[in-house]
């Protein structure tokens, strides 16, 4: 599973050692909480950020790891920047342009809460295997089909990357350089022969399942089962969320 490794950072802090479903449980509860508050809420948002610089100090991941990663979150915030420009509604003055009030509050809302649950997904790839993820799925009681997808998705995605660079490799090896759309019907037969051996690979390693006994549920290699102070430890940071949220609504 190269993909998934790249993104664990291997270590012993407390963090790592919890059991994955416990992990895989905050994560969903804090993006529930943090989803739920309004988006006025600004100093809710600077404590979440906080509880979460406190688990990557307890968990020993550097910030530069959690920076680098964050990259994926690009897109959102080149849409978020657009929407205070595009947006209708009452308009105000902001370094000389005139932005949407509506849209800056849009944008804002998109901001704090995908760059929370971007680093909370970093934070949970950091200190947990993918395959231990697929396994803590597993004893939430995620459908075995959807654990089995992603497993092989991660498990074969190196594999049809590396057949993809070595038909480049084959490709340029006899003179061709895609430089503009006259190449494309070349690089859609290049795609199209990649997905036949992918398909046909898939068939040959569901053959060789089935041949060693496979009947539709992939086999418990470890028992990841968790004590009640695991999950009290993991779910510290959910409850300490929702008291925040609860302590909003309370004033």
């Amino acid at each position: 599973m190269g993909v998934g490794r790249r993104l664990y950072l291997p270590g012993g802090s407390p963090v790592h050692r919890l059991p994955p479903q416990c992990k895989l449980l905050a994560v969903l509860a804090f993006a529930i909480v943090m989803v739920a508050t309004p988006r006025e809420w600004f100093w809710a948002f600077g404590l979440y950020a906080g509880m979460l610089a406190a688990v990557a100090a307890v968990a020993r991941i550097p910030p530069g790891h959690i920076l680098r990663r964050m990259v994926v979150e690009l897109p959102f915030v080149l849409f978020a920047f657009l929407i205070p420009v595009i947006g209708l509604g009452e308009r105000t003055e902001v370094l000389g342009l005139s932005l949407s009030v509506p849209g800056l509050w849009a944008a804002w809302n998109i901001l704090a809460k995908a760059t929370l649950g971007v680093t909370v997904s970093i934070l949970l790839a950091s200190t947990t295997e993918p395959r231990d993820v697929l396994v803590g799925a597993q004893r939430l009681r995620v459908p075995d089909l959807l654990v089995q997808i992603a497993m092989f998705m991660l498990r074969y995605l190196d594999v049809i990357m590396d057949e993809m660079r070595r038909m480049r490799v084959a490709r340029e090896s006899r003179g061709f350089q895609a430089r503009d759309l006259r190449h494309a019907p070349v690089i859609a037969r290049s795609a199209g022969a990649l997905f036949i051996r992918s398909y046909e690979r898939g068939e040959r390693v569901h053959l060789a399942m089935l041949s060693r006994g496979y009947s539709g549920q992939m086999p418990m290699i470890h028992d990841l089962s968790a004590t009640a102070r695991q999950w009290g430890t993991a779910l510290a940071l959910p409850l300490a969320a929702l008291a925040v949220l609860l302590l909003g609504l309370a004033v």
